[in-house]
């Protein structure tokens, strides 16, 4: 058993330049293990908490000292001497020292290096490539969490290689809210390997960039995690110049490349209403909402919608459900929050059909397994995700492979914390194998 012997966080940087946390876990006899935890800019009001310092003279409040501090001492206690790869009772013990719903008191930050750390040192203690030990995880865990159903897709089963779900445009709280809608994206469905749809993916996003210069747009800066982000006229011309970038590359728009949305509509949610500012200062119920986005559906090859309607709007949810359910992937971000009992709820009320999978909205490795098989046993797909401030770490790759969880959304392909993920997959490629790779056959259950 790799018997942990030191535990150690310290205070380092994301992709914003904000404080985060770097946990380090060494076990008898082999090299330390190290995780760096990411954060989000758009986050759901029911996510694990994210435990800062608070002192205005620090970081603007923004340090991670506290959490820093109870990784070195109250956790390093506790979990000294235990197998780091027993993720379960590792995870477990980590929430019953925290003792509370949303991981406050310890902070979900420190708690999540610790799980990240301990499933790296473990990997190196057995001398495995990360994402073969997560499979291992993976697979053992159907004793605990139930078997998956059999499914044509193979996802949830052996290791296969995701789908990639790529940031070109960005607007809301990822581009200063130049847009209502916080990321329009394109999904390579009809790319046949990781590393074709990569490609098609960095030929459309350059050709994109001379488009918008093309059109007038000097000076573009591109959002937190990578995206375009052009002051434009209209939410739908992003949809239209991102189309017109892919028919530039060469490529069918929704034969060879679809379109993702994520609305992210909390955040321009006012408990009322939805209010688009994009077209002045629209104010919209549900209903309209759902009727926009039935439109753009029909009218554009739009096969993915993140965050439709808001974490609160249930009703609203399952009606979107009922209209678009068997048209377009509608995925539950800040509606699940990576969380087993929110999920539980959406699979009750029949409110989407998919579920974003981000480590750090439920802070430990085998919730986020829970959450991800509960997904997969109910026929829903799971897209394991990246957070606008991120890290030099690879593991969500490792662990998209590993879970077979069919799809990844990593950002762009213009900044290196993005990069280091996209590279990391084409290592895993070579190893897992060019052939295991389901790319937008994982889709085929929707309506054209």
């Amino acid at each position: 058993m790799p018997k942990i012997e030191q535990i150690h966080a310290r205070e380092v940087f994301d992709s914003r330049g904000k404080p985060t946390v770097e946990v380090e876990i060494r076990c008898a006899g082999s090299r330390a293990g190290r995780a760096i935890v990411p954060s989000g800019a758009s986050t759901g009001r029911f996510e694990a908490c994210e435990l800062r310092d608070g002192d205005p003279n620090r970081f603007g409040g923004n340090g991670v000292l506290r959490a820093v501090g109870h990784v070195n001492h109250e956790i390093a206690a506790a979990l000294t001497g235990m197998d780091a790869a027993d993720q379960q009772s590792i995870d477990r013990a980590l929430c019953d020292l925290d003792g509370t719903e949303n991981k406050s008191r310890l902070g979900a930050n420190a708690i999540l290096g610790v799980s990240l750390a301990a499933a790296h040192a473990a990997a190196e203690a057995k001398q495995l490539p990360l994402w073969k030990h997560f499979a291992q995880l993976w697979q053992t865990a159907a004793a605990d969490l139930g078997q998956l159903p059999q499914q044509t897709s193979a996802l949830g089963q052996q290791p296969i290689m995701p789908l990639p779900m790529v940031n070109m445009i960005s607007g809301g709280l990822h581009a200063g809210r130049n847009l209502d809608f916080q990321d329009y994206l394109i999904l390579p469905v009809g790319a046949t390997s990781y590393h074709e749809a990569l490609e098609w993916i960095i030929t459309i996003y350059h050709r994109l960039g001379r488009l918008l210069t093309e059109k007038g747009y000097e000076g573009v800066l591109v959002g937190d995690e990578g995206g375009y982000g052009p002051k434009l006229t209209s939410n739908v011309q992003a949809v239209e110049l991102v189309i017109e970038a892919i028919e530039a590359c060469g490529r069918k728009p929704g034969t060879d490349v679809a379109i993702g949305l994520d609305v992210a509509s909390s955040h321009f949610y006012d408990g009322t209403h939805y209010r688009l500012a994009a077209t002045g200062d629209e104010r919209l119920n549900s209903g309209d909402v759902i009727d926009l986005l039935e439109k753009w559906v029909s009218a554009y090859p739009i096969v993915s919608i993140e965050d439709g309607l808001a974490e609160d709007d249930w009703e609203g949810w399952q009606e979107l459900t009922r209209r678009l359910g068997d048209r377009a992937q509608l995925i539950g971000d800040d509606l699940f929050v990576t969380n087993r009992r929110r999920l539980e709820k959406g699979l009750e009320l029949a409110a989407g059909n998919s579920v974003l999978i981000k480590v750090n909205q439920i802070g430990t490795v085998w919730e986020t397994f829970e959450t991800l098989r509960l997904a997969l046993q109910n026929g829903f797909w799971p897209v394991v995700s990246a957070r606008s401030g991120e890290t030099e770490d690879h593991t969500i790759a490792d662990l998209a492979v590993a879970t077979a969880a069919g799809q990844i959304k990593i950002g762009s392909i213009a900044r290196s914390e993005r990069l280091v993920k996209y590279n990391q997959l084409l290592r895993l490629e070579e190893q897992v194998g060019h052939d295991a790779y389901q790319g937008g056959r994982i889709f085929s259950a929707l309506k054209s």
